[in-house]
């Protein structure tokens, strides 16, 4: 009898904690808002695409040929000014977009 009242006791215990559970439903949280830059690259040739902000350099992406592409602008914050720069790959020209405002999709054609 001794032992059967702990056995008893085990499967009481295990049985309430396979129990039904509360559920509390929420909705998501609201997404930040995406920040991005559109390349339109006009060229004959790719560009290295840059974010530049604080004099830190980062790399977003290469953009082919006459052809465009949105790049997410990741780990910026919305309102921040950054400087876009744009690198043929040969190295032999580069544009730049100074002083441009983060919020929402930039547009950045190359030239």
């Amino acid at each position: 009898m001794r032992i059967a009242l702990p056995l008893v006791a085990a499967v009481v215990i295990g049985a309430a904690a396979c129990g039904p559970r509360q559920v509390e439903v929420r909705t998501a949280p609201t997404q930040a808002t995406q920040l991005a830059v559109q390349v339109t690259n006009n060229l004959s040739q790719s560009v290295n695409v840059y974010a530049v902000a604080s004099g830190t350099e980062s790399f977003l992406r290469q953009v082919r040929a006459n052809s465009s592409e949105t790049i997410p602008l990741q780990g910026f914050a919305a309102g921040s000014s950054v400087s876009l720069k744009a690198v043929t790959v040969d190295g032999k020209s580069t544009y730049n977009r100074a002083n441009v405002v983060l919020s929402g999709t930039y547009a950045f054609a190359v030239p």
